[in-house]
């Protein structure tokens, strides 16, 4: 995984402003996958407030061309990147695509919608990295439609080690805006949270699938 120091902490601080980020070890969200978890993001957030809404689309911007090179089209994963993919490839004055979960059940079936070539450089705009599962599934569609991937950049990640394995595997290079290390850090400069929460943070970040249950 690849991030810019300065960019992590800033994009951090804009995501706890604007509550995309939420901390509360004291009671606990439970995602749609049943974990239990003393953090939630929502970045599409981010939307409804321009001057960060510009800040993330310019970052992306300036760090995709700098990773990966300038490429010829956008992809976004839909829902959640549809928004700001569409800004990052506007700001670049690049064409847009983005990748349905799965082909429609009706008309052509797409799962990649848009105009798209055979032998394009692609890079995949996603909000949110938990196990990478759902933006990988993404990345598949795109290599199924003969393009070639040169990496994937996301406003922000969990940092789970499942996701990192799985990013390996299909190799498939991440830059990230943000990360979950230098969340906890700035939360705690900040004082959104104590140390002490800081703890139960990192301690959920090591196996969240199991933490918060009752043996």
């Amino acid at each position: 995984m690849i991030f810019n120091k300065d960019t992590a902490e800033k994009t951090a601080e804009l995501l706890l402003q604007i509550n995309a980020i939420k901390l509360n070890p004291k009671n606990p969200f439970t995602w749609a996958s049943g974990w239990k978890s003393p953090i939630y993001c929502d970045n599409r957030l981010i939307l409804s407030f321009p001057p960060i809404r510009n800040y993330i689309r310019e970052e992306f911007s300036k760090h995709i061309e700098k990773q990966f090179g300038k490429p010829d089209v956008i992809a976004g994963v839909a829902t959640g990147a549809i928004g700001i993919g569409m800004l990052v490839a506007e700001y670049m004055g690049l064409p847009f695509v983005y990748v349905r979960p799965e082909p429609k059940k009706h008309g052509r079936q797409n799962q990649v919608e848009g105009f798209l070539q055979k032998g394009q450089n692609v890079v995949v705009i996603e909000d949110l990295i938990s196990t990478g599962k759902s933006s990988l599934h993404a990345v598949e569609a795109l290599r199924d439609a003969q393009v070639n991937i040169k990496g994937m950049a996301a406003i922000f990640t969990y940092g789970f080690e499942t996701a990192e394995t799985s990013f390996k595997n299909a190799h498939v290079d991440l830059f990230t805006l943000s990360n979950y290390e230098n969340l906890l850090n700035l939360a705690v400069a900040k004082k959104y949270i104590t140390e002490s929460e800081q703890e139960i943070l990192k301690e959920w970040n090591t196996a969240p699938e199991s933490w918060g249950i009752e043996v």
